[in-house]
């Protein structure tokens, strides 16, 4: 490597050399941005340079801009010295990583499974010797290559792999937002620009020289190329005033487009070749070149080219020195010869259709029906591949290629689905408003009504929408697609969740969706139900949960559904059964997006169920997966039912500071469903810190129709805890009116949640007289499942029965609640029970603490599922993390329980909840 191209840079040479350096012990990632010729790529030659010498494996690859690259093109080069070590991986991860690389047909695997497989590969090889991955102009690279990139940069760490990526400023993309450190790369100072400049164009006059520099401003590719310009085409007198204005990014592609233009015709040919094939394959190239020209050529025609500076090669791959030079040359030509060339290759790839193809559609104009069916037959290549965004554009390009307007416009309809499953609002409306002006079908209107409508929710809560998505659903039912009535329903019962919509809304999706023949068998039917009317149609729905039989489903997005529809009726306890086993599904098959729903919908119901633990862990997992996967309303959700879970436990600060933030994002939208589980974290917080007032205030606004923070069905969850703080602050009157009116709904609806949670509320709200017989009541109920309610209602009755004169009789039930509070985590109200223990006058130790509490929940979670008998390696496949990182966080949890080997894990951590 040439000094020179890196004068100036010891700043960066020294961060870079600190996290190689690091490497035998641990990894990290990082990302080198800057401009276009700043000096990025020889900063990553240097940190190649660096991980070389000092006997660490380097694996490389680089993005070339080309719309027709192959779905996981960038990882396949990048991970080709490592795929012979595949068959290490999981069954399910080795085959979807081999389907994206083509090599195994099947059906089309989960993008997070391939980039789990792809960080399994890695983690692998890191664990023989230390991997630097390096990734040049990540932006060029294939989207799913670059999820692949973030998805695996966010869990480095704790393995000796580093990942370092370079991204020209202006960018965007899922590498830049994984949350990785930052170099940015700066323009050089004037005494490092002189140095550069000086070094290569001292043959020019000072003024010269000094008006480079002037137009340089320190980029070092220009300080480099432009003297090499000038004495190419000296300006003439009084300068040139053209070359003066342009860009500097834009003089930079003229010196290298004026350095092609004066290559020999067969060597343009070849230049012009390797620009429109990304593979970067010189046989490829030399073939596809030799059809260009009319006759064959050897390799000796590239000599020109790398003299002049502008690509290097050797006997297998062809690389060009900038990507400038690529756009240059392909600025250079005129578009009948980059037709030509696209053509040439799409001739030479005859074993390759579906890179053929793509070729093809790139070599013509005018609409060509045959090459638009063997795009819209090879997107579903893509999609086998796991890439989408490749299937759209197969899509799109065989729309423009087809000469009948239906037929455009059904294919520009299904790209725009595929775009809706990305959540690509801006893509799915460019889509549709390309499909209204061709001739649709009665379905294909309903279909790009349903796109149409979906993304534009105006405002939350309007049940004008909800009206329109049922309408659509019927027009799509009646032009026989029930898959499109059932999703639109679905999503239309969301929106009756998320925010009010009114009972006209709701009672219309319930209309829709019943008169649907067999809708009431599927599990979206049953879910739109639950969903969208919880309480006029809890009890049907219980009955239609079990009539599923969801005991014998296996489909991991149908228990999610089920779970769904579960939850939102309050049956808790199916609902964590449901998801649990949906959870497991969705995690050995890698699908990561339902398992954040899947996750955040535990949260809360593993809280009122008494498995505080359980729900520490989803809540953490279910946020990071959240925010992995682009879902703001989940990672919302997460972090609001963190909160309650924070605010339950006593970490008062840490609730209202979670809390803050989930009701900024909620606020804005107006959803009333997370509004109502911030109100309900506030109010906890206040309980459990023996403030009853100020939790009275808060809590009572869940129960207030005309409050933002009213919810339906959430205000169940508040319903003992709004009692406590009315009976300890004076406010039982006012809680009764409440009561009462909740106790009209539970005639309606047989929701566990509501029926148990009334019954402690009846008993601490009732007068003297009524209070032991209600009590006796709430407890004689079937709450092995509702540990939490059952603890708080023996505290509640044991206070009871201390306050008159019943000491004996009130410790075994405060006894019973201390035990259970303590296993729960419920510190504040375990010590409550000690407490009114010591005021019958029984000794009682104080709390010891439990050494679960020392460890975080990503932790306690590893250190369960170890104490269950898995090993590292099913920990990381359940987790998404590396076995060595498993190791890690086992090896830190160790001390912290005072043990030294797994064996001694189950033991120490204890027993689960009752």
């Amino acid at each position: 490597m040439d000094e020179l191209d890196l004068v100036g840079r010891d700043t960066e040479l020294r961060t870079l050399a600190e996290l190689v350096g690091r490497l035998p012990e641990g990894g990290g990632a990082l990302v080198i941005a800057g401009a276009a010729g700043i000096g990025k790529s020889s900063l990553l030659r240097a940190a190649v340079r660096l991980a070389r010498e000092a006997g660490t494996e380097v694996l490389e690859t680089t993005g070339a801009e080309c719309e027709a690259r192959l779905p996981y093109a960038g990882l396949h080069q990048l991970l080709r010295p490592l795929v012979g070590t595949a068959e290490a991986l999981p069954a399910p991860q080795r085959g979807a990583l081999m389907s994206a690389f083509g090599a195994e047909d099947g059906p089309p695997p989960e993008p997070f499974l391939i980039a789990l497989a792809a960080l399994g590969l890695l983690a692998g090889a890191a664990a023989v010797r230390p991997v630097l991955v390096a990734v040049d102009d990540v932006q060029w690279l294939d989207h799913p290559t670059q999820e692949a990139l973030a998805f695996i940069a966010r869990r480095v760490g704790r393995d000796p792999l580093a990942v370092v990526g370079t991204v020209r400023a202006g960018h965007t993309g899922p590498f830049l937002d994984a949350g990785v450190p930052e170099l940015t790369v700066t323009a050089l100072d004037d005494t490092a620009a002189r140095r550069l400049l000086d070094a290569g164009a001292d043959d020019l006059p000072p003024a010269v020289r000094q008006q480079i520099l002037r137009e340089a401003l320190g980029n070092p590719l220009a300080l480099v190329e432009l003297p090499t310009a000038w004495r190419t085409r000296p300006p003439l007198a009084g300068g040139d005033p053209v070359r003066l204005l342009l860009p500097l990014t834009d003089r930079l592609e003229r010196a290298f487009a004026g350095r092609v233009l004066e290559l020999p015709q067969p060597t343009r040919d070849a230049v012009l070749v390797a620009a429109v094939d990304y593979e970067e394959q010189l046989p490829e190239i030399l073939a596809a070149a030799s059809l260009l020209a009319g006759h064959d050529l050897t390799v000796q025609v590239l000599g020109p080219a790398a003299a002049a500076g502008l690509l290097h090669f050797d006997e297998a791959r062809l690389r060009f020195r900038h990507p400038l030079v690529r756009s240059a040359v392909l600025q250079s030509e005129p578009s009948i010869r980059r037709l030509a060339a696209n053509a040439a290759l799409a001739d030479v790839l005859v074993d390759e259709p579906y890179r053929r193809t793509w070729h093809r559609a790139q070599s013509i104009v005018g609409p060509d029906d045959q090459v638009a069916d063997e795009l819209e037959a090879s997107h579903t290549v893509s999609l086998r591949r796991g890439s989408v965004t490749a299937a759209i554009w197969a899509l799109e390009r065989s729309a423009q290629l087809s000469t009948g307007s239906a037929t455009r416009g059904r294919r520009l309809l299904l790209a725009a689905e595929h775009a809706f499953g990305l959540g690509r609002a801006d893509l799915v409306d460019r889509l549709v408003t390309a499909a209204e002006r061709t001739a649709l079908s009665e379905l294909d209107r309903a279909r790009m009504a349903w796109l149409r409508e979906i993304f534009e929710d105006g405002v939350p809560g309007d049940a004008v929408r909800v009206f329109e998505l049922c309408a659509v659903a019927e027009r799509s039912a009646a032009a026989g697609d029930r898959d499109l009535a059932l999703n639109l329903l679905l999503g239309a019962a969301l929106r009756c969740w998320w925010a009010e919509t009114g009972p006209e809304a709701r009672a219309r999706v319930v209309a829709v969706t019943e008169a649907l023949p067999g809708a009431l068998d599927d599990p979206r039917g049953i879910a739109a139900v639950g969903v969208a009317e919880p309480l006029l149609r809890g009890r049907a729905v219980r009955d239609l949960l079990t009539r599923a039989g969801p005991a014998r489903v296996t489909d991991p997005d149908q228990l999610r559904l089920l779970g769904m529809a579960a939850h939102a009726v309050g049956d808790l306890t199916l609902a964590v059964d449901l998801l649990g086993r949906a959870e497991l599904k969705l995690r050995e098959q890698g699908r990561l997006g339902l398992l954040s729903h899947v996750l955040s919908m535990q949260i809360g119901d593993h809280l009122w169920l008494g498995d505080w633990e359980r729900a520490a862990t989803a809540a953490e997992e279910g946020l990071r997966v959240a925010r992995d996967t682009g879902q703001p309303i989940w990672s919302t959700g997460s972090r609001s039912l963190e909160a309650i879970a924070a605010g339950l436990r006593g970490q008062g600060q840490h609730a209202l500071e979670l809390a803050a933030v989930a009701e900024a994002a909620a606020h804005d939208r107006r959803l009333n469903n997370l509004l109502a589980c911030v109100q309900l974290a506030k109010g906890l917080t206040w309980l459990t810190a023996g403030r009853p007032h100020e939790a009275y205030d808060e809590l009572c606004r869940l129960f207030d129709p005309a409050d933002p923070s009213h919810h339906r069905r959430e205000c169940f969850d508040g319903v003992m805890f709004l009692a406590e703080a009315a009976a300890q602050s004076g406010h039982r009157e006012q809680a009764r009116a409440v009561i009462a009116g909740l106790e009209e709904v539970a005639e309606l609806t047989s929701a566990p949640l509501l029926h148990v949670q009334l019954a402690h509320a009846r008993a601490v709200l009732a007068d003297d007289a009524d209070a032991e017989k209600l009590y006796l009541s709430a407890l004689r109920q079937d709450l092995g499942r509702w540990p939490l309610v059952r603890a708080k209602t023996e505290l509640a009755y044991g206070s009871w029965l201390r306050r008159h004169r019943r000491a004996v009789e009130a410790r075994g039930p405060l006894r019973s609640a201390r035990t259970t509070l303590d296993l729960i985590g419920a510190s504040a109200w375990a010590d409550q029970a000690r407490g009114e223990l010591r005021a019958t006058g029984e000794r009682v130790a104080d709390r010891t603490a439990r050494v679960q509490d020392a460890l975080s929940p990503q932790e306690l979670q590893i250190a369960r599922l170890a104490a269950e008998g898995l090993s590292n390696r099913q920990i990381g496949e359940r987790l998404c993390l590396s076995p060595r990182t498993i190791g890690s966080h086992l090896y830190r949890v160790f001390p912290k329980l005072g043990i030294t080997s797994r064996a001694q894990l189950a033991s120490r951590l204890g027993p689960g909840v009752p």
